[in-house]
């Protein structure tokens, strides 16, 4: 194993596959992150979403994607052009990873890519142990997802964050409370048909603990590109608080609790989630 990816494993402190797994997933990540930037890509883009919020800010839960967006709109950005980086750094490092550009049927401005490998030859390559492999599916294949928006909404601002493993690095982010913005528009906003997505109702909580505050104005660019907010009016202060009021009454809690548990270290620590929970959660943040 190579010494970097030794300290990085280092970190966690893994017991079973799952935990392995979520280890290696974020190893993968930074190195990805990494590739990223001796490529040059944060001069035009940005990381977001809950995998900036877990690497960059310390969100006490793991993430399966990388989400980015353009610092501006544009037609001629190309994710396939950094793929190189990406793959070369994870090589470097003694991963086998392919990153496997989407092929969309249906143009639309977001551009994604696959990092893909096998899992156990990863685990192999971090050195888990033989009670680990076994408990392994066979064919079971790690994927990262990474997409960038090429026509982001404005009004957003970003800043620089400095990671030292596996090497000193940067990565440009979106500041919280854009990141906020962006993470309440998933809440508002996301369609799963019946599916709950768990995962943005723990960041919500540890967002109102930590860094309550919320561009308001940001989060209305994301609701009006995608339709969910219309006409002259401005998203007000009491709009929100009416609209967050109605999507937590909404919420099948034990659902939420279910698909986010394989994501945190305890999740006996969801037991307090109900309703009213969050809406005690909700009433704590500060609109900016």
């Amino acid at each position: 194993m190579h010494d970097a990816i030794a300290k990085m494993i280092s970190r966690y402190d893994c017991h079973g596959l799952n935990d392995y797994i979520n280890a290696l997933r974020e190893i993968l990540q930074e190195i990805a992150l990494l590739g990223l930037w001796r490529s040059k890509f944060f001069e035009k883009a940005a990381c977001y979403g809950g995998t900036a919020l877990r690497i960059l800010y310390g969100l006490d839960r793991f993430s399966e994607d990388i989400d980015f967006s353009l610092l501006e709109p544009s037609t001629d950005f190309d994710l396939a052009g950094y793929s190189a980086f990406v793959q070369k750094e994870m090589e470097g490092f003694g991963f086998d990873v392919h990153v496997e550009r989407v092929n969309k049927a249906i143009q639309t401005p977001i551009q994604s890519a696959f990092l893909k490998a096998d899992t156990r030859n990863q685990l192999l390559t971090i050195e888990a142990g033989k009670d680990i492999l076994r408990a392994l599916p066979k064919g079971k294949i790690l994927k990262v997802k990474m997409e960038v928006d090429t026509n982001p909404p404005p009004g957003f601002g970003t800043e620089t964050r400095f990671l030292l493993q596996p090497i000193p690095f940067a990565v440009r982010s979106f500041v919280l409370p854009d990141l906020f913005a962006g993470k309440m528009h998933a809440i508002l906003c996301r369609t799963w048909k019946s599916r709950v997505k768990g995962r943005d109702w723990y960041d919500l909580i540890w967002y109102a603990a930590n860094h309550p505050e919320l561009h308001l104005s940001h989060l209305e660019e994301r609701m009006r590109q995608t339709g969910h907010w219309k006409g002259d009016e401005p998203l007000t202060p009491e709009n929100f608080k009416e609209l967050l009021t109605n999507a937590v009454s909404k919420l099948d809690v034990n659902q939420a609790r279910k698909e986010v548990e394989v994501f945190v270290k305890n999740p006996e620590n969801l037991s307090i989630w109900s309703c009213d929970f969050f809406l005690d959660v909700a009433s704590r943040i500060r609109v900016v």
